[in-house]
């Protein structure tokens, strides 16, 4: 299973900050088994959230120079309120540093003013074609997809532009 997270862009200063928001609904699956009779979004998926608010930053701020953007460490992770479904977390993201291969940013989180999750991160970036020659064109692959899902994310797609002629 993969996750895409973040459902909506609320406002990006490239290079700085960016906000975005994450809708909990029941029909996401992993919230069958947590738990069962408390159903809660995952502390480590919350961080996962922050994580992607992150590389959304760095690949607008960065004209989606690099086609992988990882977790690389997670410090200072505090947790507060659960977040049910049928809530929507906040999340707002700062740049700290950024190097050629990396960059590092703190996070948090929050559902009705109530802190969800905080932490400091660094992901590393970069281009598998850079590490092998031959997988240059999936790199030009996966920055298109990713340009696409940035304008979902806007809000700037309508059925017919993503192909479902709905």
């Amino acid at each position: 299973m993969r996750f895409q997270l973040v459902d909506r862009l609320i406002e990006i200063d490239p290079g700085r900050r960016i906000r975005m928001v994450k809708n909990l609904t029941l029909a996401e699956e992993y919230l069958a088994d947590h738990f069962p009779t408390f159903p809660v979004m995952p502390g480590v998926l919350m961080l996962q959230t922050l994580v992607e608010a992150g590389a959304w930053l760095l690949r607008i701020s960065d004209d989606f120079r690099h086609s992988v953007i990882v977790l690389r460490e997670a410090k200072n992770v505090k947790y507060g309120a659960f977040m049910e479904p049928g809530k929507s977390m906040v999340v707002t993201v700062e740049a700290v540093d950024s190097q050629e291969d990396s960059a590092t940013f703190k996070g948090k989180g929050e559902c009705n003013g109530a802190s969800t999750v905080s932490a400091k991160f660094t992901v590393a970036r970069y281009n598998l074609g850079d590490r092998n020659p031959a997988l240059a064109g999936v790199d030009d692959r996966i920055r298109q997809h990713l340009r696409t899902l940035y304008a979902v994310l806007r809000g700037d797609l309508d059925a017919q532009t993503l192909g479902t002629g709905a």
